[in-house]
């Protein structure tokens, strides 16, 4: 990729097989077909700009071989969006991490990327909130927290529809 493509960048947490396939079919089994084009995810930031790509890229690969191991996630619960239901999880490390990309990224952060994390993944979104809030008890009924892990970081390009996978950034193992 071109340091001047302008393509918005979008930096994802990557989870181990098991956590993705099993977000993935709760995002097929509950996310409208015709607008589900990507696989599961959880966000870290969503439009870092294209025109960085190299400066970005040079701050992942420090960060994830800064990385001690892997990050132990706890999915918490569920939550109602209004038109959908989303897995909210638990880090006490990825804050942190969070922030401290944001500082380094501070003049190029948009309104949305300068908030503070909230890691989620979304299984459901654009749907009639009756149809969300139905989804949303039946999955809270039943819900016990369990654990996922985070492996590395994902940079993905932004162009309109389907993300783009750019680069990824595996954490070192312990």
């Amino acid at each position: 990729m071109s340091t001047s493509d302008p393509a918005p960048l979008i930096l994802t947490l990557t989870l181990d097989a098991d956590s993705q396939a099993f977000f993935d079919e709760q995002r097929r089994r509950y996310f409208p077909a015709k607008i589900n084009y990507l696989s599961a995810h959880l966000t870290l930031f969503h439009a870092l700009p294209g025109a960085e790509y190299a400066a970005i890229v040079a701050d992942l690969a420090a960060t994830a071989a800064g990385q001690p191991g892997p990050l132990a996630l706890r999915a918490t619960g569920l939550k109602f969006m209004g038109r959908g239901v989303m897995y909210t999880l638990d880090n006490p490390e990825l804050p942190a991490l969070h922030r401290r990309l944001q500082r380094q990224w501070e003049p190029w952060l948009t309104p949305q990327d300068r908030q503070g994390l909230r890691p989620h993944i979304t299984v459901q979104n654009k749907v009639d909130p009756a149809v969300a809030r139905a989804l949303h008890e039946e999955l809270a009924a039943g819900f016990q927290p369990f654990d996922a892990t985070g492996t590395g970081l994902a940079l993905w390009a932004y162009k309109g529809g389907p993300w783009e996978l750019r680069q990824r950034f595996d954490f070192q193992a312990e």
